[in-house]
């Protein structure tokens, strides 16, 4: 063989070797689910992504996807996260979507009248989270988070929040904090008039009680300006959510007389005002009607059964509807 046929069978070899990489990057490759959904974690090589995927049955040839992905210069670029494959990608695609983080994020959801405990358990089953929090005490997360002399309670906004795989809960629970801090602040400016609040945290105490007593959105206002009415006039609060958390996790779900009467700081019966800290995570609605509650003359109120409440402005007609709605007297 003379060199001019050596280097002649060079280049065929060089263009079916390149035609056959470009059919490897332009050939969609079957899905072994659908969706199919993996993770990259941060600081994962590129190499044990392409193991992964082959591994999975999503890439073929790993060897030559982490070399055209080097060649290419997007090596070292791939974003961690949850990825959601819907539909067959070609290899060149696929690679393009990893560099470009086009990732799916998960969610954790924060319930309206959730304690800070609850919230925590839902942080610690949150999956992609890194759960930097657990095996720390309330205010050593506190401190963590810039605010080491604020209790806990009621700080974070209820809402759904979405984030990416490897995101730390501290981060979250940051986001979470600053929502509050932001919907109080907006609320404490649109306030009503003359309320009985010296600071914007008394009407966070306030909102977590409203968002505790119903479950009625209409009914929030109500239930404030009972509350407001009782605060004006010194009378006692007395309401039972606020002695339940004062129980903590002693409480058995049967609230009894002599609950009632021994005292805590969170006991509205035995105690003037409102309690030391919000007792839940208020809503955006029960913090609107903390600080817009209703004009009223009622200073009682009863549940109804049916999820709402009977209102009565006398004790005589407070006690008419106790027992009409809890004693079953007409």
């Amino acid at each position: 063989m003379t060199v001019k046929h050596a280097f002649l069978g060079l280049i065929v070899l060089v263009i079916a070797g390149g035609g056959w990489i470009a059919h490897y990057l332009t050939t969609p490759v079957p899905l072994p689910a659908t969706p199919f959904e993996f993770s990259v974690k941060p600081g994962t090589t590129l190499r044990g992504v392409a193991q992964q995927l082959a591994q999975a049955g999503a890439v073929a040839h790993p060897f030559l996807f982490t070399w055209v992905a080097r060649l290419s210069g997007k090596g070292t670029a791939l974003k961690a996260g949850n990825y959601a494959l819907e539909t067959a990608l070609t290899p060149w695609d696929l690679l393009q979507k990893l560099t470009k983080g086009d990732v799916t994020q998960n969610e954790v959801k924060f319930i309206e009248g959730w304690t800070f405990r609850q919230m925590r358990q839902a942080l610690d089953r949150a999956p992609g989270l890194q759960h930097e929090t657990q095996g720390l005490s309330p205010a050593e997360i506190m401190a963590r988070l810039g605010f080491p002399e604020q209790h806990p309670e009621g700080r974070f906004f209820p809402d759904t929040y979405f984030f990416s795989s490897g995101m730390s809960d501290l981060a979250l629970l940051a986001r979470a904090h600053k929502l509050m801090h932001a919907q109080l602040e907006s609320a404490w400016r649109d306030r009503a008039p003359n309320l009985p609040y010296v600071t914007p945290d008394e009407a966070l105490i306030m909102a977590s009680i409203v968002e505790k007593e119903t479950g009625q959105a209409s009914e929030r206002p109500m239930i404030a300006g009972v509350f407001v009415n009782r605060l004006r006039i010194g009378m006692l609060l007395q309401t039972d959510p606020t002695v339940i958390y004062g129980l903590g996790e002693t409480f058995d779900g049967n609230l009894r007389r002599r609950d009632l009467l021994a005292d805590t700081p969170y006991n509205t019966y035995t105690r003037g005002g409102l309690p030391p800290t919000p007792i839940a995570m208020p809503g955006l609605g029960a913090l609107q009607a903390a600080l817009q509650p209703a004009e009223t003359k009622a200073l009682y109120f009863v549940a109804r059964g049916n999820g709402s409440h009977q209102f009565s402005s006398t004790l005589a007609q407070h006690n008419q509807a106790v027992n009409r709605y809890q004693r079953n007297q007409k």
